[in-house]
């Protein structure tokens, strides 16, 4: 799910690298110092720009560059971490692509008047009362019908964000929602890759994986319903007063017509159909582009003298349409692909830091000595569930936070009696869901770029996502659903 059916990362063909000589505190230097770097720029810098704008970016770099020395003092040669860096750079090449085609995809789509439409119809349908809810349940419908979270919040969750911003409601409400459901659905597709890596790691089957996964997920979205649904009814909105001008202002600016959703209706049957991704949202892209000039060209030659040159703008850069509304001119604004750089930035910078801490062997030293302590049922689920979310911080990409305890703990899990669809189950619970609430993890930058709203605006609202391994471990302290190995 960096995510489903969007990336071509094939994680479990992906070797792990021991390094006998390193011991578990060198392991724990690289990670001590990044965390450590990342904890002072949040809370003691104004701005978090210690380092400028992309200070993120230069600290995972330096945390890379303190594990080089780390493995240079363990006579670990420069080849082999240059390897391992070049291995996790080229397992991203699709969804960097991915994020370029994302960031076309918002400047067409504003440009042609399909995110306004969708606003404008949105918010004629969508209530403050009812709108966290159904961003979860709408969010959840569309992943589970397609197996990716990342297209999900690319296309429905853009245009919440977009209907619930005019509605007053907090992105980072509107973004924990779309993100909640989005991922619920993603977990319990058959179409999404990590719904089948798991499975694949553990060495149980697809289906009953996700049978199994109904146990501690329906709970966990219920609990996620109930409290986006009390949310709701309690939040301050400032839009439902004026949401007539609202709408005067969009049909005033864009010729709004229910046509533009054919653009949205034929991406969404393209992936429906398995269509690739890059293909489909190019496709997204050249319709809406298209549309742009049958339905906007108004809008288009406001924005700059040649009709062509808007839509190629619309593309690239910065596109800001102007309306007599202060709050849907924020809305209605876009970066294009240019808009996906930092977040392309921070992929690829934490793909060098995982590079380097797997080739050093620290992941799997890490791994092994949470391993070595568990020697309860209990203490066994624990580790698994810490060594997910270490390694969705540590190598910053959620099919390592899979693979990596899916190899490790499947001999332990099987030395205590457990069926296999326990270790799946538990690997999903805690690596798969928890991979976007890390902001340099790959799942956590793609989310927060595409939405527009940064993880700790959204953290506390993905309540399924830091809920769920919980979940998993209340279920296991309590002996709920651990299934045994059948004699045969």
């Amino acid at each position: 799910m960096q995510d489903d059916n969007l990336s071509e990362f094939k994680a479990k063909d992906q070797n792990i690298v021991e390094n006998k000589a390193l011991n578990i505190w060198e392991a724990l230097i690289p990670v001590i110092c990044l965390m450590g770097l990342l904890a002072y720029n949040i809370f003691f810098v104004e701005g978090q720009e210690w380092l400028g704008g992309y200070t993120n970016q230069i600290i995972l770099l330096m945390g890379g560059a303190i594990a080089a020395g780390v493995g240079f003092f363990n006579k670990v040669s420069l080849s082999v971490m240059i390897k391992e860096i070049w291995e996790n750079l080229r397992s991203v090449f699709v969804p960097i692509v991915i994020l370029f085609l994302v960031g076309a995809l918002a400047g067409t789509w504003l440009v042609s008047g399909i995110i306004p439409a969708m606003v404008y119809y949105g918010l004629q349908v969508l209530s403050p009362e009812i709108f966290l809810p159904a961003s979860v349940i709408i969010a959840a419908i569309i992943s589970i019908a397609t197996g990716s979270s990342w297209t999900t919040s690319a296309t429905v969750g853009i245009a919440l964000i977009g209907i619930g911003s005019a509605l007053g409601i907090n992105p980072g409400m509107i973004a924990g929602a779309v993100i909640s459901g989005a991922y619920f659905g993603d977990k319990m597709s058959p179409l999404s890759d990590t719904t089948n890596l798991a499975p694949a790691m553990a060495g149980t089957d697809l289906f009953t994986h996700i049978r199994y996964m109904t146990f501690t997920t329906v709970p966990t979205i219920i609990i996620t319903l109930i409290v986006f649904t009390i949310i709701s009814m309690n939040i301050d909105t400032t839009g439902s007063a004026d949401i007539s001008g609202l709408l005067a202002s969009i049909k005033n600016t864009f010729n709004i017509t229910p046509l533009l959703f054919i653009v949205p209706g034929v991406v969404i049957g393209l992936i429906l159909l398995k269509t690739k991704p890059l293909l489909a949202l190019l496709t997204g892209v050249v319709l809406a582009a298209i549309f742009a000039f049958i339905f906007q060209p108004e809008v288009l030659e406001s924005l700059n003298a040649s009709k062509f040159g808007a839509v190629t703008n619309a593309v690239l850069t910065d596109t800001n349409i102007a309306t007599d509304n202060e709050k849907l001119n924020k809305l209605f604004s876009s970066g294009g692909m240019n808009g996906m750089l930092w977040t392309i930035y921070l992929i690829c910078c934490a793909m060098v830091f995982g590079g380097i801490m797997d080739a050093i062997g620290a992941l799997s030293r890490i791994t092994n000595a949470l391993l070595s302590v568990a020697t309860t049922v209990f203490g066994l689920f624990a580790s698994t569930v810490i060594s997910c979310l270490g390694l969705n911080a540590i190598a910053s990409d959620q099919y390592l936070a899979l693979v990596i305890p899916g190899k490790m703990f499947k001999k332990a899990y099987e030395d205590k009696g457990l069926a296999p669809e326990n270790l799946s189950r538990t690997l999903e619970d805690s690596g798969t869901v928890t991979s976007v609430l890390i902001p340099w993890n790959t799942c956590g930058a793609y989310q927060s770029g595409v939405l527009g709203v940064g993880v700790a605006e959204y953290f506390v609202y993905a309540i399924f996502n830091w809920l769920s391994p919980f979940t998993t471990l209340l279920f296991a302290a309590l002996n709920i659903k651990i299934r045994q190995i059948t004699s045969k």
